[in-house]
């Protein structure tokens, strides 16, 4: 396979970096190297503020319609590019083709959504509210904004971005994950097919200098970010202090609560795919099993080791797998040293994925499955994010024990409870001081006429993404007072009330 050479994409067109660095793209079924991705200088990320600038008074004067017209078209090019779009995740990422597929239609659902923009971004009026006068309300866009994407989804999340950013009228520089650069740079050409106008859609590659140059630059007014948590709060902080609006979407450790009344069977089945579907590395994926009762727990145990042990692992365009590769050789030895360290906490091993090997791709940067048992809150590997093919059940005596578990994680973004008690399901939903809530489903994502978003260390600003929450964080209320009068008004030097 020959090697691809990436580049920018700004002003609608490509541009070969001058920076003179580069960084290696791989492909993780094989571990080879299977393109370039130029790293931008300030420079260069700066000549793609100034684009999207340049372009933002036309675009946010372009009529709603219009607005959403492009959108429609663009969004029937991504169903009809819907396969490539998923081989690039499936090449660069390492995601199985399936769920590379329905990754890309999740993506793609927001876009749908953002057609709708001549209702969603409709203002309120109200008439004759006093002496002639009528007051009505506005969504203005924000001007040029960024979008800050990570690895595990390089079609969903810049699709939930600029989707929503673009459709209200603002212009977007998006600065994806250097390790799987090729999707959103496809989505960007695609937007420019359907008839987006050149500096409407940005795309600079980049590490650290990309961000901070976005994070510091006056021109730009909001950043939109989806990553970890250490680096969600420094974006979140270096954006506000430089007094953008922010979205920065962190970390996760993602519970399930299991009752004794739940079907064990479906709980295994549930946990399979919540734990080890995309090889863990989603922020909605579920870590933790908490197990209510000892024979709840021994019952998952038996049903999970041989489900674990038998994970169907292979290249990650293959059909009918369940379990593709990590995403980079470095990530991989992170999560062997995560499994290193539950070991060395005490928690019971049961399942060791550490020794698998695919034949064939010896080089590539497979992980076989991992199950945990008796895992305590005191632990490390409890505390912090994985990000990997591996599942930890922890054992406590009550419902009220396992709301606390999720309740008073440090993160907050999903958590699920699986049970036949209605009471239960509804108190957990209601209590857990978790952003999203699955009863009955293991990762429970919002569709794109929802929003998506977690509390505490999983989530910093006001605003969640897509749905009518991208709405209101892409745009700002201009609210006018009008009245039209053939009569001269007389001087009042109280404040205005009511008449």
């Amino acid at each position: 396979m020959s090697m691809k050479n990436y580049t920018h994409l700004i002003n609608g067109e490509h541009v070969g970096g001058t920076s003179g660095r580069f960084g290696d793209v791989y492909n993780p079924s094989t571990g080879e190297v299977s393109a370039q991705v130029p790293l931008a200088s300030q420079g260069e990320v700066e000549n793609a503020i100034a684009a999207a600038e340049a372009a933002f008074p036309a675009w946010a004067a372009t009529s709603v319609q219009q607005r959403a017209r492009i959108m429609t078209k663009f969004t029937a090019l991504l169903y009809k590019h819907q396969p490539e779009l998923a081989e690039l995740v499936s090449l660069e990422h390492g995601k199985v083709i399936e769920d590379a597929m329905g990754s890309v239609l999740r993506g793609i659902e927001v876009a749908e959504f953002a057609c709708g923009i001549p209702h969603l971004q409709k203002g309120e009026f109200s008439d004759n509210v006093g002496g002639g006068i009528d007051i009505y309300s506005m969504r203005k866009p924000l001007g040029v904004v960024a979008g800050i994407t990570p690895f595990n989804f390089p079609a969903m999340i810049p699709l939930w971005m600029a989707g929503m950013a673009i459709v209200t009228g603002n212009t977007v520089v998006l600065k994806p994950s250097e390790k799987d650069p090729g999707c959103p740079m496809r989505l960007a050409e695609l937007f420019l097919e359907a008839g987006g106008p050149a500096g409407v859609l940005n795309v600079v590659n980049g590490d650290k200098v990309a961000v901070d140059t976005l994070l510091n630059d006056s021109r730009v007014k909001a950043v939109s970010f989806v990553g970890s948590t250490p680096i969600a709060q420094y974006v979140y902080e270096t954006a506000t202090r430089n007094g953008k609006r922010c979205q920065a979407m962190g970390g996760a450790k993602n519970h399930m609560l299991i009752l004794p009344d739940a079907d064990l069977e479906g709980v295994a089945n549930a946990l399979m795919g919540a734990a080890y579907g995309s090889a863990g590395e989603r922020c909605m994926a579920i870590s933790v099993g908490v197990c209510v009762g000892d024979e709840v727990a021994d019952k998952l145990v038996e049903l999970l080791t041989p489900r674990v042990k038998a994970l169907k692992i292979g290249s990650s365009l293959e059909k009918n797998l369940e379990m593709g590769p990590l995403v980079t050789a470095q990530h991989r030895e992170k999560v062997m040293n995560y499994i290193q360290m539950g070991v060395d906490e005490g928690a019971d091993l049961v399942v060791d994925g550490r020794d698998f090997t695919l034949p064939g791709n010896e080089n590539g940067y497979f992980l076989g499955g991992s199950l945990f048992d008796k895992v305590t809150k005191d632990m490390t590997t409890y505390q912090e994010e994985i990000f990997g093919p591996v599942l930890q059940l922890m054992r406590v005596q009550t419902f009220d024990e396992g709301l606390a578990l999720a309740s008073d994680h440090p993160y907050g973004n999903g958590t699920s409870i699986f049970t036949r008690n209605g009471a239960a399901a509804r108190t957990y939903a209601d209590k857990v001081e978790v952003g999203m809530v699955g009863i009955n489903v293991p990762i429970p994502v919002p569709l794109a006429f929802h929003s998506f978003g977690g509390w505490k260390a999983s989530a910093f600003g006001d605003h969640n993404q897509f749905g009518m929450e991208a709405v209101r964080f892409y745009t700002k209320v201009k609210t006018v007072t009008s009245r039209w009068t053939e009569n001269a008004i007389a001087a009042d030097f109280s404040i205005p009330t009511l008449k």
